[in-house]
C-alpha cells in the first residue's frame, strides 16, 4: 500500500486508550492517513500505559515494538530545534515540532487547549473529529476496519456493538455516527 499523502501526528495521549489506539493505527495501516510521531511521544505514551498500571514493562515494550515494527517510517528525528519556536504550551511544542518537520496538517490530541496556537497549515484535532472526518471521507472504509478490529479481538471475543460501546467511552459522536450508518 502506498503512503496516503494526509499526514498525521498521533500525540502520547491518543496512543494511550486501547481501542482508540487500535482504530487509529489500523486506519493509517489502511492507507488512510499517513501516520508520524517521535520517541518522545512513544517514551510519554508509555510512561502513561506505566503509570496507570495498564500494562507491566514488559508489555508496553512489546506495545512500543509492534508500534514501530508497523510503521518504521513514523518516526520523525531531527525536530528539537524546532521546538522553542513552537507558539502553542511549553509542555506540548515538541509534538508540533514534530509536526512541522514531518509536513503534517492535523496533531490528533485529547488536550486540545495546549494546542490552541499552532504554525500555519496545522490545526489540532480531538480523536472523536479526527475519527468523524475519515467516517465522512470513506464511510465504507471505516466501517470495514471496525469489524475487523471487532473480529480481530478474541480474548475475550467482541462484537461490533460492544466495540463501539467501549469507542463511545472516548469517541461519543464517531460511535453514535456509525451506530446511525448501520441502522
Amino acid at each position: 500500500m502506498f503512503p496516503a499523502p494526509f499526514r498525521v501526528v498521533l500525540d502520547a495521549n491518543v496512543l494511550f486508550p486501547f481501542t482508540v489506539r487500535d482504530t487509529l493505527l489500523r486506519a493509517a495501516a489502511m492507507g488512510m492517513f499517513q501516520v508520524y510521531w517521535s520517541e518522545e511521544i512513544l517514551a510519554e505514551a508509555t510512561r502513561n500505559l506505566l503509570r496507570t498500571g495498564r500494562m507491566n514493562d514488559a508489555q508496553a515494550a512489546h506495545l512500543m515494538a509492534a508500534i514501530r515494527n508497523a510503521f518504521p517510517e513514523a518516526i520523525v528525528q531531527d525536530y528539537q530545534a524546532l521546538i522553542s519556536s513552537m507558539p502553542n504550551d511549553e509542555k506540548d511544542r515538541h509534538v508540533a515540532a514534530v509536526a512541522v518537520k514531518a509536513g503534517a496538517q492535523v496533531i490528533v490530541t485529547s488536550n486540545l487547549k495546549d494546542f490552541r496556537s499552532l504554525p500555519d497549515g496545522i490545526e489540532a484535532l480531538s480523536p472523536d473529529a479526527f475519527l468523524l472526518d475519515l467516517l465522512d471521507l470513506a464511510p465504507d472504509n471505516m466501517l470495514e476496519l471496525l469489524e475487523r478490529q471487532a473480529n480481530a479481538l478474541r480474548r475475550p471475543p467482541v462484537t461490533l456493538s460492544e466495540l463501539l460501546t467501549g469507542l463511545g467511552k472516548t469517541v461519543p459522536r464517531f460511535e453514535q455516527q456509525v451506530r446511525g450508518l448501520l441502522e
